[in-house]
C-alpha cells in the first residue's frame, strides 16, 4: 500500500497538522518561552519519551511516555503551587518539537515517527491543551478542588483519548481505505490496555508537578517506562511466535508440496480481504495464522498434489487433508481457532465460519491465478464468482474482487505479483 498516493483527507489532516505546529512554533519563538524551566523539563520528558520509543505491528502508542508527557503539560495548570503561563500556543510549540528532536535517531535509522504519528501528537495536545489552558487560566476551574479537580483531569484525558482514536481510526481509513467502523473499534478496545496508562500518567504527573513541582516527573513516569519495557517484550515473544508459525507452514514447501511463498501470499491476501469485511484484529491475527497453515495437512499425503493445488481435488479429499491439517495445528500448541479454521477450509460454504471461508476463495484464486499469464487472475475471479452458488461465499469473493481492484494502481504487492 506504500504506492498509493495520499488521499485528500489525508492530505488535508497532515496539512492541519504542519500549519498548527508552524503557527504555534512561529508565536512561541516571537513571545518567548513563559516558565522556561517547566518547559524545558516537559520538553526533556516529550523527548525522552520518542528515544525509547519502538516500532512493530498493531501499536496504537509506540511512544507512551512521550504522549503522557504532552498530555501532562496540556493539562498543567500550576507547578509547586505557583500558576503556570503557558497556553495553547506553546504546548504544541514544545510538544512538536521535543518529538521531532526525540525522533531524530530513529529517523537517521529509517524507523521514525510517521507523518500519521506526528500529525495525531500534534492534534492531541493541541485539543487536550484548548480544552484545559483558555478556561484554567480564566479561572474556571478554581472551584474545582481536591478529588473534583482530579476527576476533571480524567475526564478531559479520556475525551482527549476518545478524539485520538477517532483520529487514527480516520487516518488508517484515508491510507488503506480499510472500512472506518472495525478500524475505529480496534481502536477502542486498545484505549484500556496502554492507552489507559498513558492517561493515567498523564494525570497523575499533572496533578503532582502542581503540588510537589518538577521533581514529581521522573517519579511518576517510571511506573510507564515499567509498563513500556512489558509491553515491548511482549511485542517480541508475539513476533517470535509469529516467525515459529511462519517457518512451520513453510514445511510444505520445503518437502515440494506447495510452491514458494504460496502461505505467505494467501495470508497477506486472506488478511486483505479480512480488513474488506470488519474483521477486528484478534480475528486477523487468527486468520493469519491459520492461511499460513492452511495446507499443512498435505504433509500427510503420499505423493504430492500437483503444484499444490488442492483446490482441484475431490471433496471428501479435500475434507481429509483439512481434518489432518486441523490435527497437525492442534499438536503445536496454537490456538483452538486457528486448528478450527484450518479444519473447516473444506466444509460447506455455508456452514463454514468467516475466516474459512476467506481462506477457501483465496486459496482457490492463488492456485488458480498461478503461472497463468496476464489475463490470470480475470479470469481466476470469474471461476470464483461462477462457483459462488456453493462453493464460496459471494461475500467473500466480491470483497476479493475489491481488494484486488483496488491494488491495480499500488506497488504490486505479492500476491498480486504472483496472482
Amino acid at each position: 500500500m506504500s504506492g498509493r498516493p495520499a488521499s485528500a483527507a489525508l492530505l488535508c489532516v497532515h496539512t492541519g497538522a504542519g500549519v498548527l505546529a508552524l503557527v504555534c512554533l512561529v508565536g512561541t519563538l516571537r513571545a518567548g518561552l513563559a516558565d522556561r524551566p517547566v518547559a524545558l523539563a516537559f520538553g526533556a520528558l516529550v523527548a525522552v519519551g520518542e528515544l525509547t520509543r519502538w516500532s512493530g505491528p498493531h501499536l496504537r502508542e509506540p511512544a507512551p511516555l512521550g504522549a503522557a508527557g504532552a498530555l501532562s503539560y496540556a493539562l498543567l495548570g500550576q507547578c509547586a503551587g505557583r500558576p503556570t503561563g503557558h497556553g495553547v500556543a506553546q504546548v504544541v510549540a514544545v510538544v512538536c518539537a521535543a518529538a521531532l528532536l526525540g525522533g531524530v535517531p530513529h529517523i537517521a535509522r529509517g524507523r521514525g515517527p510517521t507523518l500519521d504519528e506526528l500529525a495525531r501528537r500534534t492534534l492531541t495536545a493541541g485539543f487536550a491543551a484548548a480544552c484545559f489552558q483558555p478556561l484554567f487560566n480564566r479561572g474556571v476551574f478554581d472551584a474545582w478542588i481536591g478529588p473534583a479537580y482530579a476527576l476533571l483531569l480524567i475526564a478531559l484525558l479520556a475525551l482527549t483519548a476518545l478524539c485520538d482514536a477517532v483520529l487514527a481510526a480516520a487516518l488508517a481509513h484515508a491510507r488503506t481505505r480499510w472500512p472506518f467502523g472495525p478500524l475505529l473499534r480496534d481502536q477502542l478496545r486498545a484505549l484500556p490496555g496502554v492507552g489507559s496508562a498513558v492517561c493515567a500518567t498523564g494525570a497523575v504527573m499533572a496533578l503532582a508537578v502542581a503540588v510537589a513541582g518538577l521533581w514529581a516527573l521522573p517519579v511518576f513516569c517510571l511506573p510507564l517506562l515499567l509498563t513500556q519495557l512489558a509491553v515491548r517484550r511482549y511485542a517480541a515473544v508475539r513476533a517470535t511466535y509469529r516467525q515459529t508459525i511462519a517457518s512451520l507452514a513453510r514445511a510444505t514447501e520445503i518437502a515440494g508440496y506447495t510452491p514458494a511463498g504460496h502461505a505467505r501470499r494467501v495470508a497477506e491476501l486472506s488478511q486483505a480481504v479480512g480488513r474488506d469485511l470488519g474483521m477486528s484484529e484478534p480475528e486477523l491475527t487468527v486468520l493469519e495464522y491459520a492461511a499460513l497453515m492452511h495446507d499443512i495437512g498435505q504433509l500427510s499425503l503420499i505423493d504430492p498434489v500437483p503444484d499444490g493445488a488442492t483446490a482441484h481435488l475431490p471433496a471428501p479429499e479435500q475434507r481429509r487433508i483439512a481434518l489432518l491439517g486441523g490435527a497437525v495445528v492442534r499438536q503445536t500448541g496454537v490456538s483452538r481457532q486457528v486448528a478450527t479454521v484450518v479444519e473447516r477450509q473444506a466444509d460447506p460454504c455455508c456452514e463454514q465460519p468467516l475466516a474459512a471461508r476467506i481462506v477457501r476463495a483465496v486459496n482457490a484464486y492463488e492456485e488458480k491465478a498461478r503461472g497463468s499469464g496476464a489475463g490470470g487472475a480475470l479470469a481466476a475471479l470469474e471461476e470464483l464468482r461462477l462457483g459462488t452458488a456453493g462453493d464460496f461465499a459471494p461475500e467473500v469473493v466480491e470483497a476479493l474482487a475489491r481488494v484486488l481492484s483496488r491494488h491495480q494502481s499500488d506497488a504490486a504487492p505479492s500476491w498480486v505479483t504472483h496472482g
